[in-house]
């Protein structure tokens, strides 16, 4: 993959692929006017289908127009809780990653130490990635690793810089390997009811494009 320049596509936080740019933006517009209210749609796992696609570490994500944000709490006080979940945001009103911060850890107390993983199906946007750092700066008691499939418009410097503010706030951002793909599959993903856990199945190129994600992470972050 190292002969590949070309960045993936901007689709998955909401922005559609359109191969024909005059028709395309036209039809944009239209379509966003005619958008429902937002919404946040939350749970403990998430369809099988929806993995598949909106997980899928391709370089090019066509029709990836959603964020998908699988979570873990480690709530460290005088006793440890875990919790788990995920989210999926509908639309480009929002983004999963502040509905994290509105609805599910929105506030951290001071005598609790939080650790927070999530995995996620691409990275954030500028916008989140700004709310990201300045929750992490503002809450000395909480780490945050989140582990990406893929790397959104990293090519832009404004992205670029947003990304190194948030590993200077402390945020460790990872490309998600096969198996973090695998533990998603394993805890966050449905399993059909009275059939057994069907086992991970990797997608063609899944370990060289998480080699070409991580090239270009690296790059960006050295």
């Amino acid at each position: 993959m190292a002969e590949k320049q070309e960045e993936p596509s901007n689709a998955q936080n909401g922005e559609p692929d359109n191969a024909e740019e005059g028709e395309g933006k036209k039809k944009k517009k239209v379509k966003r006017e005619d958008l429902p209210p937002f919404e946040i749609v939350t749970g403990e796992r998430l369809p099988a289908i929806f993995f598949k696609f909106q997980f899928r570490n391709v370089e090019y994500s066509s029709g990836r127009n959603k964020t998908f944000l699988c979570y873990v709490i480690e709530t460290q006080g005088k006793e440890s809780v875990t919790s788990r979940g995920y989210l999926e945001d509908e639309h480009a009103a929002a983004h999963a990653e502040m509905a994290f911060f509105n609805t599910i850890l929105p506030k951290c107390e001071s005598s609790l130490r939080y650790n927070v993983t999530w995995y996620v199906s691409s990275s954030p946007c500028v916008t989140c990635a700004d709310r990201i750092t300045e929750t992490l700066r503002k809450n000395k008691n909480l780490r945050l690793t989140i582990m990406v499939g893929r790397l959104f418009m990293w090519e832009e410097p404004e992205m670029q810089a947003a990304l190194k503010k948030m590993k200077s706030a402390g945020c460790k951002l990872r490309i998600m390997k096969p198996q973090d793909f695998e533990y998603v599959w394993q805890n966050f993903v449905e399993q059909e009811e009275g059939e057994e856990a069907k086992a991970f199945v990797p997608w063609e190129d899944i370990q060289e494009n998480f080699q070409y994600y991580e090239e270009k992470l690296a790059e960006i972050l050295h």
